[in-house]
């Protein structure tokens, strides 16, 4: 063996062990292909094998959307924060305390939906 040979690390070639397949596509076919699996972050190959052997394939936007929606849910908080001081500081000055507390309260139902919904989009599909 020369140096330079061992010098270099070892390659797992545990995925080229096997001649790949060979599959046959038209240009628009193979244009759809790349597309989707660009979508996906993932590159053909391991697109193929996923879509192949019936593995969960998600989009790259389906994590942009769920980022979106927490960020979301984060400015809900932010804003129920406030009318908690509100509250403490001022209650009952410019609105009824009551409707401000039911106000809060639908915050917070509706910060855990968009939780429970990010959760379903990203892990449950």
């Amino acid at each position: 063996m020369k140096e330079t040979e061992e010098a270099e690390p070892q390659r797992s070639n545990a995925r080229r062990r096997q001649p790949p397949i060979k599959v046959w596509l038209t240009q628009d076919e193979r244009a759809e292909v790349a597309e989707r699996a660009a979508q996906t972050g993932m590159s053909l190959s391991a697109y193929l094998r996923a879509a192949g052997l019936n593995h969960q394939i998600k989009s790259i936007a389906d994590a942009d959307a769920v980022a979106d929606l927490l960020k979301v849910s984060a400015d809900l908080g932010r804003v129920a924060g406030l009318l908690k001081l509100w509250l403490a500081e001022k209650r009952g000055v410019g609105a009824p305390a009551f409707d401000v507390d039911r106000m809060m309260v639908q915050f917070r139902q509706l910060q855990s939906e968009i939780r429970d919904k990010a959760g379903a989009a990203l892990y449950d599909r």
